[in-house]
């Protein structure tokens, strides 16, 4: 359509020609209409709901939703209304404007002039909002106008789409939306809105140029605010796309913007995306740039599309010409410096990332959340863009996240605590069409200044048990297969063709000529799981030798099912390969093992038993060794330090001399065990042998220092000998470094009076002095090593003190008191033990018989 309808109204058919109409007024045949009616369906913006979506714009939500649910989808349907509001009350402008023209034309009133504009739609066939940018482009005559002429001529041959009626419309739609804005902030959004978007740009920035050379962002649109913020002022000389389109008269014009090196606002939104900055000039005098984002690479345009961009830029030439950039006081506050850096920090992520800034209500309190920046991995899980998200609230974008997954919530508490939120696995449900869209996502929120950081990696299914079965199938070592009997063809998976130790660009191995690569001891083995498998068509397996091409044999178990079709014949082969050699090792390591450990078990019993032959062969049994001495009772006791060590470094000795004197004697050589017993072989093996010279106890210890010092390798030891007379009922002692024997008269039990003497083995010559007491009738004398009475956390004098207190109790016999000594003993120290005690009865006769029975019972020695 070249031409609007009403320049042909002198057809018979048509109302008559604008010049006929009276100058007097409005014909009065009947009530004119007051208005023209104007619908969303009549502006390109404006669209019915999607079939299946549960009902018209007007309908409820579906009963389906939860009631947080159905909260979301009235707040989408009340916003789809108020966008078809604005897209009416935008079209209504121009058809009020035309209305104008006509009245200005007719002369006729506002009601005749909108039935005359009715009554001309419907005979042209197009909305009354078409018509009336047709009158208002034949009036303008302007730029606009040739523009959308020149647009239409170009189609006329060819039937008219929708989209080519829509141009004009576009056009004026934008016009309007301009010229009603109250600054070049609307304006942009209006051009991207109605003229911009349909052409497939996704953003739009208007650049106010100031005296000095420099670029003032007068008003942007598609962008985020952050990122509007960062790009507030571009100082003079600094190259960017919209200088370059300052200094060209027909524009700078990008194919892709990664194909230069010009910065520009929205690079890392859109990297790849072409740009077009035109000249925004009127009257000869250039006032700004437009610059125009599109989404990918930009192919060459029509000239009718250049045409139309440029007008647009003329018409923010006039926008810039009529107003002033905002100053840095009157400009909106843009992100905080948290906020910008923590955009950038989003920017280096991999997974999805939202900055998110308080928004706040009159009152001051928390509203909502604003989505400040999505960063470029940002993946919605509705599928909607990230331009769509972008700068909008949280709850309107999700209304949903106030639902069961409490997202915001979440949100809200990482806000005000700080603490931050982990949690797997959590449901994110989109609200598209009032259709629910659940996904489920890995979400991590952490608070960052006064912004809050929130990521999520939304999960797929397939790809995490895909991943899961890969890593599974790695830490296990396994490979699995399948043949094809009928076709021949062989599937390996990666892990397979590791294990065969084979590049994946070989051929695979049918299971047929596994024994060819194995080892030929195992090719019985083979037979026989290729026989179960193929002719008897069961499940089977093996394990074998792989002796792989690179020369490493590596143990291998195979499993295999056949698959059968309907006739249970087979037509595939299906299984898997693991390697076992790390098992078969460990098995071998732990066969080796246990022979090792028998063996040493073996060796340990035989030990033991030698031991225990050269304890005997080195000290008397404790018990059923009779010493006949009249009128004494002898008793031993000796307990090892260890029981692997039977034989230690304690000894004792209970000898009737030739002199018909007792020799009684404990010692003690430092440290137990094999070295310590060959040791005490030795000094126990001396004393005994110089003890028949007659000589006495201290003169015996000094010989014996000699032994220990010059004999036994500098060996110390302690030692405690005494010598009993029974003819006297006297004893001569002496000690050498050792503990004071015990005497037990009656309910009194004491040390005996110390006597000087060093230890044996310190020096090479000492003297050791002797004591001599007399011994009545019922008294019993004990001798002991360390090993019965030392602590750790006590000293000698309190662990003697708990010894005198246990013995001052007297059992009716002596080994009952020595075994209650054992009992009661409280030493910590694991060291050997040695008691020796005597206990003194009644004078014999002069024939040396016993005066009666029971002293003979008690004159036996357990040495």
């Amino acid at each position: 359509m070249s031409r609007p309808p009403y320049e042909d109204a002198a057809s018979p058919e048509r109302p008559a020609p604008l010049g006929d109409a009276p100058s007097d007024g409005p014909p009065d045949d009947g009530p004119p209409p007051d208005t023209v009616s104007v619908t969303a369906a009549d502006t390109p913006v404006a669209a019915p709901p999607p079939a299946g979506s549960g009902g018209t714009a007007g309908s409820e939500p579906s009963g389906d939703l939860s009631p947080v649910g159905r909260l979301a989808a009235t707040v989408e349907r009340l916003r789809r209304e108020v966008r078809a509001a604005q897209a009416e009350a935008e079209g209504r402008a121009l058809v009020e404007l035309a209305k104008g023209v006509l009245v200005e034309r007719l002369g006729c009133g506002p009601a005749a002039a909108a039935r005359h504009l009715t009554e001309l739609a419907e005979q042209a066939g197009v909305t009354p909002l078409e018509l009336a940018v047709d009158v208002i482009n034949q009036s303008a005559q302007d730029r606009l106008s040739e523009v959308t002429l020149g647009f239409l001529d170009t189609v006329a041959g060819r039937a008219r789409a929708a989209e080519d009626a829509e141009a004009a419309v576009r056009l004026r739609t934008a016009e309007s939306g301009a010229l009603a804005a109250q600054d070049t902030q609307a304006v942009a959004d209006s051009l991207l809105q109605h003229a911009l978007g349909p052409l497939g740009a996704v953003a739009v920035a208007i650049w106010a140029a100031g005296p000095d050379g420099s670029l003032t962002l007068a008003g942007s649109a598609g962008f985020a605010p952050g990122e509007s913020a960062r790009w507030h002022y571009v100082p003079p000389d600094v190259a960017t796309v919209a200088r370059r389109g300052l200094t060209e008269r027909t524009g700078h014009w990008v194919e892709s913007l990664a194909r230069t090196s010009l910065p520009s606002i929205g690079r890392h939104l859109f990297p790849d995306g072409g740009r077009v900055a035109l000249p925004a000039g009127t009257g000869g005098r250039i006032h700004g740039v437009l610059e125009i984002v599109w989404p990918a690479p930009l192919v060459p345009q029509p000239p009718q599309v250049v045409r139309q961009m440029e007008a647009l830029a003329e018409l923010c030439a006039h926008t810039l010409e009529t107003s002033r950039p905002p100053q840095a006081s009157e400009r909106p506050p843009g992100p905080l410096p948290d906020a910008t850096e923590l955009m950038d920090l989003a920017e280096g992520l991999h997974d999805p990332a939202l900055v998110l800034v308080p928004h706040l209500d009159s009152a001051g309190g928390l509203a909502d959340f604003r989505i400040q920046h999505v960063n470029s991995r940002f993946l919605d899980p509705a599928g909607r863009p990230r331009a769509v998200v972008n700068g909008a609230l949280l709850l309107e974008a999700y209304p949903m996240a106030a639902g069961e997954s409490e997202l915001f919530q979440r949100v809200e508490r990482v806000y005000a605590t700080g603490e931050p939120f982990r949690a797997r696995r959590m449901a994110l449900t989109a609200l598209v069409d009032e259709v629910a869209l659940a996904a489920t996502a890995d979400i991590s929120i952490s608070r960052h200044g006064s912004c809050v950081l929130l990521i999520w990696r939304i999960e797929d299914e397939t790809a995490r048990l895909a991943s899961l079965l890969q890593n599974a199938q790695r830490l296990g070592r396994i490979g699995g297969f399948e043949e094809n009997l009928l076709t021949g063809e062989i599937t390996w998976n990666g892990q397979m063709f590791a294990l065969y130790g084979r590049p994946e660009s070989s051929p695979p191995v049918p299971l047929e000529r596994l024994a060819a690569h194995a080892h030929p001891d195992d090719a019985v083995t083979i037979g026989r799981f290729l026989r179960t498998l193929l002719h008897h068509r069961r499940p089977a397996s093996a394990a074998f030798r792989l002796q792989r091409p690179d020369g490493v044999t590596r143990h291998m178990r195979v499993v295999a099912e056949p698959v059968l079709d309907t006739d249970d014949r087979p037509v595939a082969l299906r299984g898997a390969y693991q390697d076992i050699s790390s098992q078969h090792w460990t098995e071998v390591a732990l066969a080796a093992t246990r022979d090792q450990l028998a063996h040493t078990e073996q060796q340990a019993h035989e030990r033991n038993r030698l031991t225990l032959q050269l304890q005997h062969a080195i000290m008397p049994p404790t018990h059923n060794t009779p010493l006949e001495v009249p009128g004494l009772q002898v008793a031993v006791r000796y307990r090892p330090a260890e029981e692997e060590q039977l034989v230690g470094g304690d000894w004792y000795d209970a000898v009737r001399l030739p002199s018909g004197l007792v020799m009684l004697c404990v010692g003690d050589v430092a440290g137990h065990g094999i070295e310590a017993a060959t040791s005490m072989v030795v000094l126990r093996n001396a004393l005994r042998g110089l003890a028949v010279t007659g000589a006495g106890p201290g003169q015996l210890l000094s010989w014996l220092n000699m032994v220990a010092h010059h004999l036994t390798g500098a060996v110390t030891a302690t030692a405690v000998c005494g010598l009993y007379d029974p003819a006297r009922g006297t004893l001569r002692w002496a000690r050498a470094g050792h503990l004071p024997p015990v005497l037990v008269n009656g309910e009194a039990a004491v040390p005996l009076p110390l006597v000087k003497g060093l230890l044996l083995g310190a020096v090479p010559e000492t003297r050791y002095e002797e004591g001599e007491l007399d011994l009545a009738t019922g008294d019993t004398l004990l001798m002991y090593t360390d090993g019965l009475i030392e602590r750790r956390d006590r000293s000698v004098e309190e662990s003697l003190s708990h010894l005198l207190s246990t013995a001052r109790t007297v059992p009716p016999t002596l080994d009952q008191q020595l075994d209650r000594l054992l009992v009661h003993s409280r030493s910590d120290t694991d060291d050997d033990t040695c008691i020796v005690g005597i206990r003194v009865g009644p004078r014999t006769s002069d024939d040396g018989e016993p005066r009666d029975e029971e002293s003979r019972a008690g004159e036996s020695l357990h040495a």
